[in-house]
């Protein structure tokens, strides 16, 4: 073969290189906006279920898919900055986790599909139309854990018998606050017993919360589902234990790291079902065709060692229908 002649094969073969890697589709990207923190290991439990369902869908990190990580560190005013880099970046979809993310993620566009989790109901946030027809360009799931303050007080009764007041802590940046507020409140008046409810949003403020409970002698603690508030769970804790008063929390974490009861939806499985919907949008469905999904998993976790430290004995009926007891 001439020298000519092979050049001319050479840069024909290049040109069909370029021209075949610029045919090829690009690598979806999922923009992640979290309210949690990412140093928090139930933060990172929730991305690696997340990763977990994406990859059952063939969606695999790195291969063929890309994930974009914004995290709230649970300063909810940093989400809009953040919800904004993802919709700057035309990420295909947003995963958008807790209702302060989901709300800056849908402030921020109207066109890229959102899935969400949302303790609270999406229709009365904004965030959807109905629930099977979402209409927008949201979906998700509704976890339904706001609406589980009640049933949490009755759990902590269960435990505490006889308990005429009970502490509950709330985040007033939180978007179910007031929802929250009331739920607790009318629960209270419908079981003959008093809430003491006050707010925090910041360490400092948890702590003055506790000063206060520490002088009102609460029977028990109710620490409200908030993103803020179970990212700071260890400060809690260690302050409910320093009182030597049973606390209940909304998700497992908070058990394992040594409250005393958690009620709740399991959120990794809430975010193994956004994945799936997160699949088929990439897929091509679209958000306003796919229902709001409801919670399949919920757990009830006690922690026998930390119901000995505080001398209390935890029913044999509760026990049985316990879904974890730690030891």
């Amino acid at each position: 073969m001439r020298r000519r002649d092979f050049i001319t094969l050479l840069g024909s073969a290049s040109a069909w290189s370029l021209s075949a890697r610029a045919q090829q589709p690009a690598m979806p990207v999922v923009g992640w906006l979290s309210s949690v923190t990412a140093s928090d290991p139930f933060g990172m439990s929730l991305l690696s279920a997340f990763r977990a369902g994406l990859k059952d869908a063939d969606y695999v990190e790195g291969q063929n898919v890309a994930i974009d990580l914004r995290w709230g560190e649970g300063q909810y005013s940093r989400l809009p900055t953040l919800a904004a880099e993802l919709v700057g970046k035309r990420v295909d979809v947003i995963m958008a986790g807790g209702p302060p993310a989901a709300l800056a993620a849908k402030a921020a566009t109207q066109t890229i599909p959102i899935i969400f989790t949302s303790g609270e109901d999406p229709i009365r946030l904004g965030l959807v139309a109905t629930l099977n027809r979402p209409g927008g360009n949201a979906t998700g799931v509704n976890l339904l854990d706001n609406e589980m303050e009640a049933k949490r007080l009755g759990l902590l009764r269960e435990v505490v018998r006889g308990a005429a007041t009970i502490g509950v802590l709330l985040n007033p940046k939180f978007a179910s606050f007031d929802a929250q507020s009331k739920d607790v409140r009318e629960a209270a008046r419908a079981g003959g017993f008093r809430v003491i409810v006050l707010t925090a949003a910041s360490a400092n403020e948890i702590d003055e919360a506790f000063a206060t409970f520490e002088q009102a002698h609460p029977a028990a603690l109710l620490m409200g589902s908030d993103p803020y508030l179970y990212s700071a769970r260890k400060q809690q804790i260690a302050l409910a234990a320093h009182q030597s008063i049973p606390a209940m929390f909304s998700g497992r974490a908070a058990t394992a790291d040594g409250g005393l009861m958690s009620y709740g939806v399991s959120f990794t499985d809430a975010y193994r079902q956004a994945s799936v919907y997160v699949s088929r949008i990439l897929k091509g469905e679209k958000p306003a065709d796919l229902p709001v999904l409801r919670p399949t998993k919920f757990e009830l976790v006690i922690n026998l060692a930390t119901a000995k430290q505080l001398g209390l004995t935890i029913p044999s009926g509760l026990l049985s229908i316990a879904d974890e007891v730690i030891e």
